[in-house]
């Protein structure tokens, strides 16, 4: 009877997440309430506040939950690469291989929750508020794995370079996530914003191709 009483309660707390992730990828942290939490989540308002406390609460439940996941993949993925390569160290391109693949194409862009949680990392990403806080609490320790590593495979590079190039990744994988269908129209529908795995596909060379041109000596 017990373990019953807190399969319902886990299963109720992850209702909650999934329906304040879906409404916050839709309308933004302050678009949304913990009142339309419950409803959507179709429990009591009580609930929600007892396993979150409030708002903010329950927004970084909602980021921490899928970071541990996607972090602990990009790091195998990172350590792979960099085993494969031996003592002379992984190229630039297995590198920004090993930091897009896991976000891009290993299957989590066919569940509506990962899209979700992409889409409110895309927003995050792109807040003067949310940014600089959030994304270093909960990206920043794993990032620089992969730049130390970038550092390794350029070693002639002046920082601030790396840093840009990193800085212009970070965009065109944000803007991956937002998912705004823009290049929809632009295209004409040739080339479709859910179509994660083309984008990784193009998204590997174009960037190690920029990497390569601004932080080689010339």
């Amino acid at each position: 009877m017990a373990k019953t009483k807190e399969n319902r309660r886990v299963k109720r707390k992850d209702r909650i997440l999934d329906a304040a992730e879906a409404l916050f990828a839709k309308h933004g942290f302050d678009g949304v309430s913990m009142r339309m939490v419950a409803v959507k989540a179709e429990v009591d308002l009580a609930l929600a506040s007892y396993h979150f406390g409030n708002k903010r609460g329950l927004f970084d439940a909602i980021l921490l939950r899928r970071a541990g996941v996607l972090n602990q993949t990009r790091l195998e993925a990172l350590e792979k690469c960099q085993q494969e390569a031996g003592e002379a160290g992984p190229t630039v391109e297995a590198i920004i291989d090993a930091y897009l693949k896991p976000l891009l194409a290993f299957g989590y862009e066919e569940d509506e929750g990962w899209r979700h949680y992409f889409e409110l990392v895309a927003q995050v990403n792109n807040s003067p508020e949310w940014g600089g806080q959030l994304m270093t609490k909960y990206f920043d320790p794993l990032a620089r794995r992969f730049m130390d590593a970038l550092k390794k495979a350029l070693p002639d590079s002046e920082p601030q370079n790396l840093y840009w190039a990193y800085h212009f990744l970070s965009g065109a994988l944000t803007l991956t996530f937002a998912n705004t269908g823009r290049i929809d129209k632009l295209s004409d529908g040739i080339a479709r914003s859910k179509d994660m795995v083309g984008a990784y596909e193009r998204m590997v060379p174009f960037i190690t191709a920029g990497f390569m041109q601004i932080c080689t000596k010339k």
